[in-house]
């Protein structure tokens, strides 16, 4: 990264860092975090999920942590939230599971992108609070509810989508700007698009977003190469996504497939 790209980047992860730390206070505070850890629990047998430990309720990546300035980021990957391995304490880092193994596995079989996911890629969420499902939200968020502990909870899981949609635009469009080089623009992918749509549970991430990109033609004509959107890597329905999307318009290389390809869900979700 250059200079001004460094500074940036370490701006963003001390205050990510921060707002977890945050939230988690504001939970302790008001007897609320190990009520959302019960939930958690719950969640796994509400939604058929083996029993596991809950070890981190609340999950900063501690992966950004490692990047120094000699790391260039080209491209940030947005996912949906932590589950099981990503919220173990061994690990605290996003998409270490079986999902961050076939995103690296792509990007290990087409070097034409020059990427080295677990290098020159940063991992985010659109929240960072923990369900072993993504879907399994709906189920603590419904839970919460019926309990005036629950409000925090319920208040934090939407707050947090907005934070995490308005600094990871934010972050996206200053490394972008102060690149000097074309190869030091980061892209930004969103990577599971299912609850973007209208009444899905990242509704608010979704909308927060569209003001950061869509509403002003400038910036959408700015970042139209730049910020696409995919099927998530988990059950390699990115993969299948793609190919199927490459037999379909044969004559395109793997980097235009993959740009008209994220274009096209873009539209889907975004309307742009």
């Amino acid at each position: 990264m250059n200079e001004k790209q460094w500074e940036i980047f370490s701006s963003f992860r001390k205050a990510f860092k921060a707002q977890i730390d945050e939230w988690q206070t504001e939970l302790k505070k008001r007897d609320a975090l190990s009520f959302l850890t019960e939930l958690q629990k719950k969640s796994q047998v509400y939604g058929h999920t083996p029993e596991f430990s809950v070890e981190t309720p609340i999950v900063y990546n501690t992966a950004l942590d490692a990047i120094t300035q000699n790391d260039q980021i080209k491209l940030i990957v947005v996912g949906d939230n932590p589950g099981k391995n990503e919220q173990l304490a061994i690990n605290r880092a996003y998409l270490v599971g079986q999902a961050g193994k076939l995103g690296a596995k792509f990007f290990s079989s087409a070097p034409e992108f020059g990427i080295d996911f677990r290098k020159n890629a940063i991992i985010l969420n659109k929240t960072p609070v923990h369900s072993p499902k993504t879907k399994d939200l709906a189920y603590i968020i419904s839970e919460a509810k019926k309990s005036a502990q629950g409000s925090v909870i319920c208040r934090i899981l939407q707050e947090s989508q907005i934070w995490m949609a308005q600094k990871t635009a934010e972050l996206h469009q200053a490394l972008f700007e102060t690149a000097q080089t074309e190869e030091e623009k980061p892209g930004l992918w969103l990577v599971g698009y299912g609850e973007l749509k209208k009444a899905g549970i990242f509704e608010s991430y979704k909308q927060t977003l569209y003001a950061k990109y869509f509403e002003d033609a400038h910036d959408r004509l700015r970042f139209d190469e730049s910020f696409l959107v995919f099927q998530h890597f988990s059950m390699n329905r990115f993969s299948i996504d793609l190919k199927e999307f490459q037999a379909e318009n044969p004559g395109l290389s793997l980097k235009s497939a993959l740009t008209a390809l994220g274009k096209k869900h873009r539209k889907e979700i975004f309307g742009f």
